[in-house]
């Protein structure tokens, strides 16, 4: 997808917002069709149930087996229904933390794929322990074992992208963004009106280039026709440079990764 809306080109963060947001986007089932061969889908977080707003599973990329695991958003309304729109239960994040363990076990690469508006904040989710949930995966990604890489793909927002984005490499697609919550979110907390969304996404430096000339991400994979191309290319790239580290070594180097965000 070309960074244009309705015939206009984007020239604004909050545009960028909105386009991260089209519902015309590839989805996570698109992404793993097009990039992935094999894929074997795994339900249940072994304690309550499955949540459809986290989708995860087997597969192999260019002859190597992977855990892939991220958001689902649907292409219409019907199919957001079914998936929350890509707002995780606390379901969701065990099932995550269920599938990286299992793919710690046998040794293979943890690709994560971001696309979320955030965790959802409704009641039965907060019962159900979101808050615990979402720290729990977080906690587990920073001392996985094996490789782990985070792309974020649409829309990154709060602790229910974070929750799937601790990783040794965090990518991003040109047209996506991430952010500690939505602007529409910090409008209202900081002025009081959620119509300043537009200023609120200005000064979050929520776009791909803004993060990575910050430092924050690792680099930023072109949409259009060469986007998939890209991405497997990327993604066996870093798994190739990742796999000459010791266990020891990554854990350390996530740890420092992300101590370091906070000290910037």
């Amino acid at each position: 997808m070309d960074s244009v809306i309705n015939n206009k080109k984007v020239t604004t963060p909050y545009e960028k917002v909105m386009l991260a947001r089209s519902s015309d986007r590839r989805n996570i089932s698109d992404y793993i069709e097009e990039l992935f061969d094999d894929f074997v889908e795994l339900h249940g977080d072994r304690l309550y149930r499955d949540d459809p707003a986290i989708v995860g599973g087997i597969a192999m990329l260019n002859g190597e087996p992977v855990t892939v695991i991220g958001h689902k958003k649907g292409h219409n309304f019907e199919d957001n229904i079914k998936c929350n729109f890509g707002m995780a239960s606390p379901e969701g994040y065990r099932k995550a933390v269920r599938l990286m363990k299992q793919a710690e076990k046998f040794n293979r690469p943890v690709i994560t794929l971001l696309d979320t508006p955030g965790a959802y904040p409704g009641l039965e989710a907060e019962t159900n322990g979101q808050s615990n949930a979402i720290a729990e995966s977080m906690a587990l990604m920073s001392r996985l074992k094996v490789p782990v890489i985070a792309i974020v793909t649409g829309e990154g927002s709060s602790g229910g992208a974070l929750a799937l984005a601790v990783a040794d490499s965090v990518w991003m697609l040109e047209n996506s963004v991430y952010s500690i919550l939505s602007p529409e979110g910090f409008a209202s907390i900081m002025w009081k009106d959620a119509k300043k969304a537009d200023m609120a996404a200005q000064v979050m430096k929520l776009t791909a280039h803004e993060l990575k000339a910050l430092g924050l991400i690792d680099g930023i994979i072109p949409e259009g026709d060469k986007c998939i191309k890209a991405l497997s290319k990327m993604i066996s790239t870093e798994i190739k440079r990742l796999r000459q580290f010791s266990s020891s070594a990554l854990i350390s180097g996530r740890y420092a990764k992300f101590r370091r965000y906070g000290n910037e």
